[in-house]
């Protein structure tokens, strides 16, 4: 039952004539609250807070600590329950299967099963599971889509299921369009009404890019799929008072560069800064040059930045885009008559207080792209050539060779006796031939493919991918990728035939735009063909590289790369081939592409030579932003988001025929190797069991910095031979059938196996990248799965050691969940992300921290020591310091103290209940 604590009801007429109430902040700033010194965001947890007060799960001390909000921030927690909740399908499918999995639970334990059900509105956008199978052709996307539900029908028919079982859930079928995209075009409104009241629009999503309406006015952030489970049953978010960053922009962009280069170099400055945890809010003179799409591509990378949201408040450019994405004039309206009644109109910024302020003047921004490993490693263009050169030199041991010198070079070390013959590529093809290979540190092979013979090297490009929402929800830089295209064509010159390219927009409005401008055949004729409406590259769905030139890379040991205008770039998380990743805008994507190479610098040597060898440069085929603007006047239109939006929810003939039972339970298959109910409340107590402290564990990893959610439980395709392959060989499942480890997520067993598998990390404890590590007492190398088998059958407690920055990325609720089931019961790190660590306490693992300047190397920690850890039988309280004894192989042992970050007296309880879902399923038995 809702509370009006300080009398705050108003009411609000709308355009229509009806009447909403609101709980106006407006009155409290009447009743002496300095409401105008609050930063937007703030302002609008405070209404969250005062709407959902009822003195229970939202108490006068979530309240007051919002109210009385402090710049420095608090230990103190708010709480938080969202308007609605944002899937897809890489995290919706394992969170379906929790609900599910609760309702079975619920039914065994003599409860009312359909009262396990969303509470909230939740969207599910199915977008992670097409595949760039086929390119440049004009089937492309036909086939990609066909291949797709191929794989996926067990998925997509369980997902039809759930929107037939449960209220409040609806399905975007497969091929629609990329959640967040979808989500800024149609979901969000900035102002809910909903049963006779008026507050503003707010989310959780199951994907770390959920912040992307940010750009829209709405505050919205990633979670993992656990804790958006807690919100869709009516449990708020807990999290402490957060610190507020104001971003002060200046200025305006320069002619050359775009929103893409303002959100990477963004990324580079906030990450030097420090933000992990921290809300971002962008005000100055600056924002008023940056439109809705400009601010969403910044605010889909809060999560490269490290903070939570990056939020820009509702203006009049908000309305703008509004009126031009198809909104309702009622709905624009309710807009900005609540946002102006309510204090949440961006105007009067000089009064508001932040935790300290960062500028950046645009107008400075240059053209840039970001890697080979991270999106905050900001490459000035300019720079990337002489950055190649070093990183090659320095990660690989490669010395350089200037692309014109290679050929003479090969032919020499050929003529020496050096061609090294090679079997042919596993799909045999009488015309295809691969040969060569450097003696001096560069690798160069010459492949012969048909009637083409061209040279790969070091450095080339093998996918140019137009992808993730970041930017395909810009059309101003998407349009721009058109007329680079366009003017290539008109000066003769084409992408190289070694590169795999692909165009995937993120909704059809992109498509269709493109196709009214007439530039979708010129992105075409570079051989960037529509490959599907989808994240595909930026999850690590690039699918195969052609034959002969994965055989090469695989062979020769080429340091190939991969350009794409995504947010994502971790080790092996594109494609396990390609070892360094640029992140960069569509328009540079078509430009590497015919480049076909990274170690050139684009301001300088020509892209490319026409059929009479004249050069041609960057600047001959880099559209003015007078053209750019030109077209986009001509070809956006509210009418493209209607005609499209209309018929979202009614996928292609394979989904509507796709038939589901009307069952409330979910009919389990032991067959089935997708669907699987989860094991996590198997004999379920009815109170939770006692804690005790962890006594004689051993560390299954001992990792560095910056371990991703991509190392910990990777979202792409597997190997025969790894852990995951060999249990799905055992279930009958042919190499063809695998599919990805994110499309499998709705099985434990899969991603138990693939927890710790990513080919690219590093643990201390093996001698070999890749999912290894040694079982202690034996000193046996072993995959991680089996080891962890081991130490479980020997009722061996588990812990990993690991570095600053841990679990940074992804939301991926698996990398927690596979975490438990490895039998881990603590992480002990310098420094944690914030949605892996939240992830962590909600699987019942519990997050250890060094003290400030303390590591494993300053307590001399090898990883092969037996481990205790104390304190927690006695009285667990927030942030408390526990003890930790690592006895050494030599007898010697080091002793020393940690902090349990478990930072709030909720978290205390999820971690006391073995996990959330525990948690909130006792809250249900109990009523």
């Amino acid at each position: 039952m809702q509370l009006d604590l300080y009398s705050l009801k108003k009411n609000l007429k709308t355009a229509n004539g009806n009447e909403l109430t609101y709980y106006s902040l407006a009155e409290l700033e009447d009743q002496g609250h300095n409401i105008s010194k609050l930063p937007f965001s703030i302002r609008i947890l405070l209404e969250n807070a005062l709407r959902n007060y009822d003195d229970f799960s939202v108490t006068k001390d979530h309240l007051n600590t919002i109210l009385n909000w402090k710049p420095k921030g608090s230990e103190d927690d708010v709480a938080f329950k969202p308007a609605r909740v944002l899937m897809q399908d890489f995290t919706g499918v394992p969170a379906v299967v929790d609900i599910a999995s609760l309702r079975a639970e619920m039914a065994r334990q003599g409860g009312e099963a359909s009262k396990i059900n969303p509470l909230i509105p939740v969207d599910l956008v199915i977008d992670h599971s097409v595949q760039v199978d086929y390119f440049a052709a004009q089937y492309a996307y036909k086939q990609n889509m066909e291949e797709e539900y191929k794989r996926n029908i067990e998925r997509y028919t369980f997902l039809k299921w759930a929107q037939k079982s449960f209220d409040n859930f609806s399905v975007v079928p497969p091929g629609m369009g990329i959640c967040h995209q979808v989500n800024l075009e149609y979901f969000s409104k900035g102002v809910i009404a909903r049963d006779g009241m008026a507050f503003p629009d707010t989310l959780v999503g199951t994907d770390s890019h959920t912040p992307m309406v940010n750009g829209i006015g709405v505050v919205a952030w990633g979670v993992g799929g656990i804790e958006a489970e807690a919100a869709i049953l009516g449990q708020p978010i807990y999290f402490i008072s957060p610190e507020v960053i104001g971003l002060k922009l200046t200025g305006k962009l320069p002619a050359g560069s775009t929103a893409t280069d303002l959100v990477l170099t963004i990324a580079n400055v906030l990450r030097k800064y420090g933000v992990v945890g921290k809300f971002v809010e962008v005000f100055g003179p600056g924002v008023d040059h940056l439109s809705v799409p400009d601010r969403a591509t910044i605010g889909n990378m809060s999560p490269e930045f490290g903070c939570t949201i990056t939020y820009f408040p509702i203006d009049h450019k908000t309305l703008e885009y509004m009126r031009g994405s198809n909104r309702s004039e009622e709905q624009i309206k309710l807009v900005e008559d609540y946002c102006k009644a309510n204090m949440l109109w961006r105007e009067n910024e000089d009064q508001i207080t932040y935790t300290d302020i960062v500028e950046l003047d645009i107008s400075t921004v240059q053209p840039s792209v970001a890697g080979p490993k991270r999106p905050q490693d900001k490459i000035l263009l300019k720079d990337l050539k002489e950055k190649f050169i070093e990183l090659e030199h320095a990660s690989f041991g490669r010395s350089y060779i200037e692309p014109h010198a290679r050929e003479d070079a090969l032919v020499r070390w050929k003529e020496e006796g050096g061609s090294q013959p090679v079997e042919q590529p596993h799909d045999p093809n009488p015309d295809v031939e691969i040969e060569g290979k450097m003696k001096n540190g560069l690798k160069t092979v010459w492949i012969s493919h048909g009637n083409e013979k061209y040279m790969l090297s070091d450095g080339a490009v093998a996918i140019a991918a137009i992808t993730s929402c970041t930017n395909t929800s810009n059309p101003y830089v998407m349009l721009g990728a058109g007329l680079v295209a366009q003017k290539a064509r008109e000066h003769g010159i084409d992408v190289k035939p070694w590169v795999k390219t692909s165009l995937a927009p993120g909704s059809k409005v992109v498509t269709d735009y493109l196709e009214k401008s007439d530039l979708l055949k010129d992105l075409e004729a570079l051989q960037f063909h529509l490959v599907g409406y989808g994240c595909t590259s930026c999850i690590g769905n690039s699918g195969p590289l052609p034959p002969e030139i994965s055989k090469a890379v695989e062979d020769y040991d080429l340091i190939v790369t991969s350009v794409l205008s995504g947010n994502r770039n971790f080790e092996a998380r594109i494609h396990p081939q390609v070892k360094m990743n640029f992140l960069m805008s569509p328009m540079l994507v078509v430009a590497f592409a015919i480049a076909g190479r990274v170690d050139i610098d684009l301001t300088t040597e020509p892209l490319s030579c026409d059929r009479n060898g004249k050069p041609v440069y960057l600047k001959d085929i880099w559209p003015s932003d007078e053209e750019i603007q030109s077209v986009m006047k001509k070809v956006l239109t509210p009418a493209d988001f209607k005609k499209n939006y209309d018929e979202i929810f009614d996928g292609n003939e394979i989904w509507r025929n796709l038939e589901v039972p009307n069952d409330i339970l979910y009919q389990w298959d032991d067959e089935s190797t997708y669907i699987k109910e989860v094991p996590f409340f198997q004999d379920l107590t009815k109170e939770p069991k006692p804690l005790q402290n962890i006594e004689g564990a051993r560390a299954l990893l001992f990792l560095g910095d910056s371990i991703t959610t991509d190392h910990i439980s990777p979202a792409g395709a597997f190997a025969e031979d790894s852990a995951a392959g060999k249990y799905l060989r055992s279930r009958g499942v042919d190499k063809k059938h695998f599919n990805s480890y994110g499309s499998r997520r709705g099985n434990d067993e899969v991603m138990v196996r693939g927890t710790f598998a990513n080919v690219r990390i590093k643990n201390n404890l093996a001698s070999k990248e890749g999912g290894y590590t040694t079982y202690l007492p034996s000193g046996e190398e072993m995959s991680v799965y089996e080891a962890s088998q081991k130490y479980i059958e020997n009722k061996t407690p588990l812990i990993v050691l690991t570095g600053k920055e841990y679990g940074s990325g992804s939301s991926r609720d698996w990398a927690a969940k596979g975490t438990f089931l490895l039998g881990v019961k603590a992480v002990l790190a310098e420094s944690y992300e914030r949605i892996h660590r939240s992830n962590l306490i909600m699987m019942g693992v519990l997050p250890l921290q060094y003290l400030d300047d303390e590591t494993a190397q300053t307590h001399g920690l090898s990883g092969k020591e037996i481990f205790s850890i104390t304190g927690l039988e006695d009285h667990l309280t927030p942030m408390k310091k526990l003890t930790v004894k690592a006895q050494k192989e030599d007898g010697t042992e080091a002793e020393f103290k940690v902090v349990a970050r478990l930072d709030s007296p909720i978290e205390v309880a999820y971690y006391q209940n073995e996990g959330i879902l525990q948690y909130v399923l006792r809250q249900f038995l109990k009523n």
